[in-house]
């Protein structure tokens, strides 16, 4: 595979995303790191641009202008990252689509469902590729059990039980930390905290697993800290498309757990269960039967899980590797190869649709709403 040119905004240093990002993009050896606008500090970014290895000419000071510098070019980037704050996705990403560039867009892809529809319509009509990043669908032993259910392996899904927890923001004492503070501030994170933040990521496994869609769902919000406008706790109910019953816990004050993403798929004829602090391996059970363990890089796994799998069984694959997994399938789209299982602008779109009918939700004491965006409905 050829090597395609990838350029970045945001991410830069100090960043909790970019290093992420910089280390799956560049895994393979698919994409090379050839522009970016990193910081809001156009100074600061471009130096440290450069010291990635960035040209100077390339290390830009800002989204516009890193813009207009690649529109020109012969060797322009194939592939833009956003990775800046929340309320900058749309503008940026639709600039970028419409200029012709593939993009993938850290989450949540929008502030509004409008612009999600937006999103959605101008990447059609561009034919780039827009992409979510919700990386933890790229786990291999993830799309092994997506793989599970779609072979009919634990029969028709009946319920999907998803966590994502974590006590990092339990501490009242440390609540005006401006990297926390700003997490639960509508003018900066807009309507929802904690489940736009990492409900959305769980909420999208469960339908990215079981194949089904979320139709409708009934939700409880609770800012348990009382200086805090959004959410830190949130416990939705949902019901999919197909009739899977989904239940869904998320919160930020769940102080002893660290990142808390597990997600247990019941069906007729079996269950599994999966948990992103033990990625490699996920525990099944057939009706009537014991319970196994199942293995990354085990041989009798799925082509969909091998093929993503890179060190051998019993060797941890982390958090970068599942990031680096949706830059190989970013790369072969590019090339015009298919790669099921790539999240893209819809997902976005599904996501800031279930904000919203979360939060209405909530506030009309946990009302059953439709949570379907209205381009889909």
């Amino acid at each position: 595979m050829a090597k395609l040119n990838w350029g970045m905004i945001g991410g830069g240093e100090g960043s909790q995303i970019g290093p992420a990002h910089r280390l799956g993009a560049q895994a393979d050896g698919n994409f090379i790191l050839a522009a970016g606008a990193l910081d809001v500090d156009a100074e600061k970014g471009r130096a440290y641009a450069q010291s990635l290895g960035i040209a100077a000419d390339r290390a830009y000071a800002d989204w516009q202008e890193m813009l207009d510098g690649e529109t020109g070019r012969d060797d322009r980037v194939d592939l833009v990252t956003v990775a800046t704050p929340n309320s900058t996705h749309f503008e940026i990403t639709k600039a970028f689509l419409e200029a012709g560039f593939n993009v993938l867009c850290e989450k949540p892809m929008t502030m509004t469902v409008e612009e999600g529809e937006e999103i959605v319509r101008v990447a059609k009509a561009s034919g780039k590729i827009c992409a979510v990043n919700y990386c933890y669908s790229a786990y291999p032993m993830v799309r092994e059990m997506r793989h599970m259910v779609r072979t009919g392996q634990i029969g028709k899904v009946r319920l999907v039980v998803a966590n994502f927890s974590h006590g990092h923001h339990g501490d009242a004492t440390d609540a005006d930390n401006p990297r926390v503070r700003w997490r639960y501030d509508p003018a900066m994170a807009g309507v929802s905290g904690q489940f736009a933040d990492c409900g959305i990521h769980a909420l999208h496994m469960a339908s990215f697993i079981a194949g089904d869609q979320v139709r409708s769902l009934s939700a409880d919000f609770a800012s348990t800290i009382p200086t805090r406008e959004l959410e830190d706790d949130a416990m939705v109910n949902f019901r999919m498309e197909g009739g899977t019953v989904g239940r869904l816990w998320t919160s930020s004050v769940a102080i002893g757990r660290q990142h808390g993403f597990d997600i247990q798929v019941f069906g007729e004829t079996g269950g599994m269960r999966w948990a992103s602090e033990q990625p490699n391996q996920v525990f099944y059970t057939p009706v009537g039967g014991r319970t196994q363990i199942m293995e990354k890089g085990d041989g009798t796994l799925s082509d969909e899980a091998t093929r993503l799998s890179r060190v051998a069984i019993a060797h941890p694959e982390g958090f970068p590797l599942a990031v680096a997994n949706i830059y190989v399938d970013l790369a072969a789209a590019i090339q015009g190869e298919t790669r099921d299982g790539l999240p893209t602008a819809e997902d976005g779109l599904r996501s800031m649709a279930a904000v919203y009918a979360s939060v209405g939700s909530a506030k009309d004491n946990g009302a059953w709403v439709d949570a379907r965006p209205p381009m889909f409905r």
